[in-house]
Order: C-alpha cells, then structure tokens, then sequence
C-alpha cells in the first residue's frame, strides 16, 4: 500500500477504540443474557468481530503489524432461534457440490446405464455418452443422491462442501405448495441443527471426512 493510501495514526487509534467499545458491548450483554439464544450476546458478538477485523486491517496497513487474538465471525454459528418450541413439522434442506473432474468417466458411466436400460441404440445413449449435461441426467435420474454420494469418484465426480440443514415448522406445508421455489423461504433462524462437511474443517491429516456440526442446545 502507498503511503498515499495508509491510514492515519488517528484511525489506527479510533479503530482500536471502537475495539474497546464493542468489547466493554459485548461483556454487558454477556451479563444480561437471558438464555443460550440471546439476540443482544449475538448482535454484540457480531459488533466485536467487526471492529476486530477493521483494527487488525488498519494496524496492519498503517505498521506492517498484526494483532496477537482472532475473533471468528458469526458464519459458523447459528442465529438466535426463532422457531415454534415444538415443531409440529420439519424440512431438510441438502446441499452438496462436485466438481467435473473425470469428464470422460462420467460419459461412460452415463452411456453404460442407458445401454442397460435399454437404449443401447436410442438417441438418449448416444447423447449421453456426449454431453456432460445429458450424462448427469442420466446418472442423477437413475441413482438416488445419497448413492451419488457414496459412489462419486466411479463417476467422474469430485467432493466439494456439503450442508444439512434440519429446520423446524409450524405445520407441514399443502402439497405442491413450495415446489415453484423450494429454498425461498430456507430460514437460518429455524435452524434446529445443521450439519457441514468441508476441507476448512480438516485440522487433522488423516482426517478424510471433516465435519462441523451445529445442534441447538447441543456442545458439537
């Protein structure tokens, strides 16, 4: 950065004061907490990381130097629960991505399951021994994805993040009613647990499958 551009001493200390603020914030929510799911804890968590994270940039640009704490943002962490105390319905909501990574695999594996399906001749097979698109048609049609999962790598496919969220519900909702936006209305504040996989969480080497679970009430 030009000097141009660094801070000013000034800022660096107003930074460092807001840091002040937020924590001296944070300590009196910490004390009038009412229970786990506290929204003024959370809106005061919140607030500290911020300033902690804008001192730490403009300590660094202004002096070359770095804070000795790291605050984690609320990214992990579960918002305060806003759901009904007995959830009379639930939803899961899954996500898990893959990346391309054997293309050719992934044709063939296509082509293979149309020609047992009886399409070795159809137009559906040729295609799908062609196009990508066709091919995870054709795959995703004819597994369920939990075996996807299981069986990823004999299809060309490589494991990227994944989440599951369970979340609660008043009522279970009339058939067909969400199905034109299924996920509009995924609701972080009725999250009862959530479950994430990904390499961020691999702490361990030998750790092939890192997972970070958020359970309500729960130490994960």
């Amino acid at each position: 950065m030009s000097d141009a551009a660094q801070p000013t001493a000034a800022e660096v200390r107003a930074a460092a004061e807001a840091v002040k603020t937020a924590l001296d914030r944070h300590l009196a929510a910490v004390e009038r907490r009412t229970g786990d799911d506290d929204t003024a804890v959370y809106e005061a968590f919140n607030a500290l990381a911020a300033a902690a994270e804008a001192y730490d940039e403009l300590l660094y640009d202004r002096y070359d130097e770095v804070t000795p704490f790291e605050i984690p943002g609320a990214d992990g962490n579960l918002p305060p629960y806003a759901g009904p105390d007995e959830p009379h319905a639930l939803s899961l909501l899954i996500r898990r991505d893959y990346a391309v990574a054997e293309p050719q695999r992934l044709l063939a594996q296509a082509r293979r399951v149309a020609e047992l399906g009886g399409d070795a001749d159809s137009a559906a097979a040729t295609k799908a021994g062609v196009s990508p698109l066709a091919a995870l048609g054709v795959l995703f049609g004819e597994y369920e994805p939990d075996e996807i999962a299981s069986r990823h790598k004999e299809f060309g496919l490589e494991e990227g993040d994944s989440t599951l969220w369970v979340t609660a519900a008043d009522e279970l909702p009339e058939p067909g009613e969400w199905l034109g936006a299924p996920f509009d209305h995924a609701d972080p504040e009725r999250i009862i647990c959530r479950f994430d996989v990904s390499s961020v969480f691999d702490e361990e080497e030998d750790e092939d499958e890192p997972v970070d679970a958020v359970v309500r009430g729960v130490d994960a």
